[in-house]
């Protein structure tokens, strides 16, 4: 009787869907910036507006979906994923409050570790789908691989998917017990059965991988979403993010959107299907920012938000000077030096790496709050110490310099490596490459030749403290998590330390994130004079100086 009365509904009836995506939301869920302690620009409060204008038109042929990194980005995420644990996750409570059909996993959501996103997991309501996590004991999805949705006799399947580079960022005890396969052979089983046994009139691909380059190795690359589309048959539409992105375009027939982050803007796919068959479909980037807030959503959220507000305004210390994250991408800086010196004072070792996390964010002198130290530190990090070679630490900085700097050939070049295109790009903002990779080094003086090739930027003049720095030697160097598990690739390609073996080189990894270590740190001493290290500049003089000045004013307006 059922199939019957499918088959009817699909014949000759035209049916009308709208399916929205959210993607990379990193704790946007109320109209205010905890970390920053001012009004937000992208709310799923403001998102919440558009869907019920949606509803009211579409009713239940509205399908709602997010693509992950929702566990991260705001201290709303950390105060519900660490502190107030014996309460439901947030992240859930927003996720069931808008009636989301189907959840994907983020890279950030893994970070957060088996404790927090196994609880999360449990508190949504709607399918949690990652056919490519595979939990090692079975051999099988460690959650549901995709999901069947049925709207008016109309089988929509939506397919899952997580980048599997999380063993290149993520030490293996966040995530024990799992493996990350490979995206487009993955793909291309489920969709197989997704046709032939499923049935599925439509096929929408939610994945949480960017569209393309990204880490690359001889067994999966970070970033498919563009080869998704070119080679793997079926998928009507492509939902992705995870590189920030925003995009909105057509191959093979098949509609590929990323909505970018931070819930500025949602991904809207326009489908019209008559006879089980897509007749078109339509896709469109929707900017909610100038979305009324919902306050029947606010309502709701009330008592989180302000037991959060209490916790981010706490006092901590005092700042004696200000300090702008944008000062670490030309020179040593306040900024990146204060988590330099905590690295080297929590583990005695002998070199720090460490990039600035945030583009651009001022922490003015003054009372420091909690709220300060999402600013300082934005992820949940922990800090490593590895065994490396002196011609290691040096060719990692080669890399990262070269990833940021650009090769002068007169005085009027740029100093940065820039790329007018990426402007808008949340994670590069006028660079070329993502700026979270830019690891200065502190415990050495060095200088960086900008008018030398890639390779041959660096030159280490010694330890700070007098000590000769020999490249035979092995040292230890203190850097964060991210990195220290391979993330940036500077530690393989840069250093030229093969993947698998970057393991056996941590001599230590910190109990709690580096936030942590940072906030004892301040409330310890008080009153924190934030200065730079000064321990390595830009050269030649004559020539970095005045490049400087003017590449700080093309980025930073200034």
């Amino acid at each position: 009787m059922c199939i019957c009365m499918t088959a009817m509904a699909k014949q000759g009836k035209t049916v009308t869907l709208r399916i929205v995506e959210t993607s990379d939301v990193h704790g946007a869920f109320f109209p205010y910036n905890f970390t920053e302690r001012r009004p937000m620009e992208g709310t799923m409060a403001r998102v919440s507006t558009y869907l019920k204008r949606q509803r009211k038109t579409y009713g239940d042929r509205l399908i709602l979906l997010d693509n992950g990194d929702i566990l991260q980005g705001q201290p709303t995420c950390y105060y519900t994923n660490y502190v107030k644990t014996d309460e439901p996750n947030i992240a859930a409570e927003v996720i069931n409050y808008l009636q989301y059909d189907a959840e994907t996993f983020g890279n950030h959501d893994v970070e957060t570790g088996h404790a927090v996103y196994d609880k999360w997991i449990r508190e949504v309501k709607c399918p949690m789908l990652g056919a490519n996590i595979i939990d090692t004991k079975t051999n099988k999805p460690y959650v549901k691989p995709y999901t069947i949705i049925e709207r008016e006799g109309v089988r929509v399947a939506i397919l899952g998917m997580l980048t599997p580079a999380i063993p290149n960022w993520l030490h293996e005890s966040l995530w024990t017990g799992l493996r990350f396969d490979e995206m487009l052979q993955t793909a291309r089983h489920w969709i197989k059965i997704l046709k032939e046994q499923e049935k599925a009139d439509v096929i929408i691909g939610l994945f949480h991988s960017g569209w393309d380059g990204g880490i690359v190795t001889p067994t999966y690359e970070e970033d498919v979403a563009k080869k998704m589309a070119e080679t793997v048959e079926g998928f009507d539409v492509i939902f992705f993010g995870h590189d920030h992105t925003e995009r909105n375009t057509t191959i093979n027939n098949t509609l590929c959107m990323d909505p970018s982050c931070n819930a500025l803007k949602v991904a809207e796919a326009t489908i019209q299907i008559r006879n089980g068959k897509v007749i078109s479909k339509k896709g469109a980037l929707i900017d909610v920012r100038n979305e009324a807030i919902d306050q029947q959503y606010i309502a709701h959220f009330q008592p989180q938000i302000d037991a959060i507000r209490q916790y981010v305004e706490r006092q901590l210390g005092t700042f004696v000077s200000p300090m702008r994250s944008r000062d670490a991408f030309f020179g040593s800086a306040a900024f990146t030096d204060l988590i330099h010196q905590l690295q080297l004072d929590e583990t005695h070792a002998d070199i720090s790496f460490n990039a600035p996390l945030t583009f651009n964010t001022d922490i003015k002198a003054g009372p420091i709050y909690m709220s300060d130290m999402f600013k300082l530190y934005r992820y949940e990090n922990k800090i490593y110490v590895l065994r490396m070679t002196g011609e290691e630490v040096r060719k990692h900085l080669e890399m990262s310099y070269d990833l940021w700097v650009n090769t002068m050939k007169s005085p009027d070049d740029h100093i940065m490596m820039l790329n007018e295109g990426s402007a808008g790009d949340e994670q590069r903002r006028g660079f070329k490459n993502l700026t979270f990779n830019f690891d200065s080094a502190a415990g050495i003086d060095y200088v960086v030749d900008a008018t030398k090739p890639d390779g041959q930027k660096v030159r280490i003049l010694q330890f700070s403290d007098g000590r000769p720095f020999d490249e035979k030697a092995w040292y230890k160097v203190v850097m964060n998590s991210y990195r220290g598990n391979g993330g940036g690739e500077l530690l393989t390609h840069g250093a030229g330390i093969p993947l698998d073996s970057i393991n056996n080189r941590i001599i230590f990894m910190s109990e709690r994130d580096q936030r942590y270590y940072l906030t004892l740190k301040i409330e310890r001493e008080g009153k924190v004079e934030g200065k730079p290290l000064n321990n390595w500049r830009f050269i030649p003089d004559a020539w970095a100086r005045p490049a400087i000045e003017r590449d700080r004013k093309l980025i930073f307006g200034e």
